[in-house]
C-alpha cells in the first residue's frame, strides 16, 4: 500500500518508493502548479491511467538521465541529419506538441497523457515552468519534446516523431541548446532501448538527489525560453563531430 495524499500535503520521502512496481510512491493530491513544482523538485512525477486510476506519483531508482555531453548521435542518424533540412523553435506551439504526444502510439501501450494532464502542463507552460522544443520540416512539425525546467534540470516528459527520426532530432537539438538554456541534466525518468541507445545513463537515487540539490534552488522560479529559429547548419557542430 502507498499513502493517500490530500491536496497540498507533503510528499513522502522518495526512499519509501516501492520496488514493485518500481518507484510507486503515493496516490492522490492534485495537479496544481504548486504540487507539480514540489513534486519535480523532489524527483517525483505523476503517471497514471486517468480512466481507471487516481493520480499516482512515482520516483523510480535507478533513474534514467542524460548528461548533455554524453548524448550519442549514431552514424545513421548523423547521415539523416546532414541531408535533412530542418528548423528548431522553442515554446512556439507547446499545446500542439503535448497534444501530439498524447495521440495514438505506435506501440501497444496507449497514452498516459489525459486531458487532465494536458490542462495541467499547459497551465505550467503559461506560468513559465513547462517548455517545448519543436522540429520543423517543410512547414510541418517533424518532432518535438516537452517537459519542465527547474533550475538547471530539464525533466523531459515526452517526445514525438510525426516524421522519421523527429524525436531524435529534437533531443540532439536540445543537447546543443543546453548551454543557452542553462540545463545541466535532462531527466528521462524510466529507461527504454531508444533512450539508452542515445546515451542515457542509469544513476542511483542518491546520485540523482545530489543533482537535485546541486542544480535546483530552494524556490525554483519560472523563466522564459528564448524565442527564435535555429537552422540545421546552426545546430550542426555537435551532429558532425560526435
Amino acid at each position: 500500500m502507498v499513502p493517500w495524499l490530500e491536496p497540498g500535503a507533503p510528499f513522502p520521502d522518495t526512499c519509501n518508493a516501492l520496488s514493485d512496481p518500481d518507484g510507486l510512491l503515493a496516490a492522490g493530491a492534485d495537479l496544481s502548479p504548486d504540487t507539480l513544482v514540489r513534486a519535480y523538485s523532489s524527483g517525483i512525477f505523476p503517471w497514471y491511467d486517468a480512466e481507471h486510476q487516481p493520480i499516482l506519483w512515482w520516483s523510480p531508482a535507478p533513474r534514467c538521465v542524460f548528461y548533455p555531453e554524453q548524448i550519442h548521435i549514431s552514424r545513421s542518424l548523423r547521415r539523416h541529419l546532414n541531408k535533412t533540412d530542418f528548423t528548431v523553435t522553442l515554446d512556439t506551439t507547446f499545446s500542439t506538441i503535448i497534444a501530439l504526444c498524447a495521440g495514438p502510439r505506435r506501440d501497444d501501450h496507449g497514452t498516459w497523457i489525459s486531458q487532465e494532464m494536458i490542462d495541467a502542463y499547459v497551465n505550467l507552460h503559461e506560468i513559465g515552468y513547462a517548455h517545448s522544443l519543436e522540429v520543423w520540416q517543410s512547414g510541418e512539425i517533424a518532432g518535438g519534446i516537452y517537459g519542465i525546467q527547474l533550475g538547471g534540470i530539464f525533466f523531459g516528459e515526452s517526445m514525438v516523431s510525426p516524421q522519421l527520426n523527429g524525436s531524435k532530432i529534437a533531443l540532439a537539438a536540445l543537447q546543443q541548446l543546453t548551454p543557452t538554456l542553462g540545463i545541466n541534466l535532462i531527466d528521462a525518468q524510466v529507461e527504454n532501448p531508444h533512450l539508452l541507445s542515445m546515451g542515457a545513463s542509469m544513476i542511483s537515487r542518491e546520485t540523482f538527489h545530489q543533482h537535485l540539490s546541486q542544480w535546483i534552488p530552494d524556490s525554483p522560479q519560472p523563466g522564459a525560453w528564448p524565442r527564435g529559429h535555429w537552422s540545421r547548419d546552426e545546430l550542426s557542430g555537435y551532429i558532425k563531430t560526435t
